[in-house]
């Protein structure tokens, strides 16, 4: 009691007013506002049978006393399937609200919206090697602004086909918690539990799927005027109208003398002995963390060339769940790349392949990028080390 109270107290201006974001102690700190102003949008309505249609996968909203197989059945999938692919027993009660992924895609509902978009099943075939599980949901975990490309706009939002941007997916490593995932994310944990529909105590289990909220649209770029009454706009200032007038400087020193500089970047270049080569020449937009981005995005045009980092062999080409392909090479030493979000494979299965080839091409995004992972046998390592 007398630590909330001391919070009220503190929260109080010296005017009387009550400030709750403590705005007065910004300079310290204890400035919440910018938290208050990361509000989510609700989640999307389902349709009758508790579907919600995106672009690239479907969700199905669990009511009071479902199970998973009672979903199964509203919905016309498998239980078996629609378990496993939530690792989740068939005959579990799911609470209120809760989301189901769907395996595979199912009838959409009539309407004007306009998502449709390729099935969403699983593909990789009986390859020894766990590929999609390699790529760690590389395009679904790719967020920061490198999300696959977005959804169409649609003309009004339809019941089971909202008409906002597709949220991403985030499977459930082991360790994690709603509120780390919420923290990840920069979303609050009550609209990340509102979402899902996380029981009051906001548990979450291995391998379950997740939802993360959107954000409000944003007001912060449409223009406003001022009415009568209400103020007045701010004047133009006076250097904005007429240019500043041009003052004549001397240097404060002899211009220093550069000829003898050597270029560095050729000498970089030349001297190059990293043990792989970048895919792409990118910046890098999103960088390794363990177990939430198991390897870096690289910041490349869409059908740029993508490069092999090492001499090796094409251990794997498949597909994730949004059918996105993955290409896999394996190196000496027991190492692999991996490398997604990537199109037009210029490679087979079993090809040998040099360092520097072309084995595929960026594939079309906004922005455009390269998901690139370096495996030490299946275990992922960060791939800054091994290019620098």
């Amino acid at each position: 009691m007398l630590g909330g109270s001391a919070v009220a107290l503190a929260a109080c201006m010296p005017s009387g007013n009550f400030d709750p974001d403590l705005r007065k102690y910004s300079q310290i700190g204890f400035d919440t506002s910018d938290a208050a102003q990361r509000a989510t949008a609700p989640r999307p309505q389902s349709d009758t049978r508790g579907i919600i249609s995106y672009p690239n996968y479907q969700v199905a909203v669990a009511s009071r006393g479902d199970t998973v197989a009672s979903v199964a059945a509203r919905v016309g999938v498998n239980a078996n399937d629609l378990a496993r692919y939530n690792a989740i027993g068939t005959d579990t009660v799911l609470n209120q609200g809760a989301v189901l992924v769907l395996p595979s895609r199912v009838q959409e509902p009539a309407g004007s919206g306009s998502y449709t978009g390729a099935g969403a099943t699983a593909s990789g075939g009986a390859d020894t090697i766990d590929i999609t599980s390699l790529a760690s949901n590389a395009i679904d975990r790719s967020q920061s602004g490198q999300t696959a490309s977005a959804p169409p706009k649609a003309s009004a939002p339809v019941a089971g086909k909202p008409a906002g941007p597709e949220p991403v997916r985030h499977r459930v490593a082991r360790g994690e918690t709603a509120y780390s995932i919420a923290r990840y994310y920069n979303v609050s944990v009550r609209s990340l539990a509102d979402w899902n529909g996380l029981p009051s105590d906001m548990s979450v289990h291995e391998g379950q799927y997740l939802l993360i909220p959107t954000a409000l649209p944003s007001q912060s770029g449409q223009a406003t005027t001022s009415k009568p009454g209400q103020g007045s706009a701010t004047p133009t200032p006076p250097s904005a109208a007429e240019p500043l007038p041009q003052q004549k400087t001397t240097p404060g020193s002899a211009p220093v003398d550069t000829s003898a500089v050597p270029n560095l970047s050729k000498q970089v270049s030349a001297s190059s002995s990293s043990r792989l080569l970048m895919p792409v020449n990118g910046s890098i937009i999103r960088p390794y963390v363990k177990k939430k981005n198991d390897g870096v995005d690289i910041s490349a045009a869409p059908g740029t060339p993508v490069k092999a980092a090492a001499d090796g062999t094409v251990a794997a080409i498949t597909k994730d769940t949004e059918q996105v392909p993955i290409l896999v090479l394996r190196h000496a030493d027991g190492l692999l790349t991996v490398y997604a979000n990537i199109d037009n494979i210029a490679v087979s299965k079993d090809a040998t392949v040099k360092r520097g080839q072309t084995i595929a091409k960026v594939r079309q995004n906004d922005p455009g990028f390269v998901h690139f992972e370096v495996r030490q046998g299946y275990e992922s390592v960060d791939p800054m080390p091994y290019l620098q």
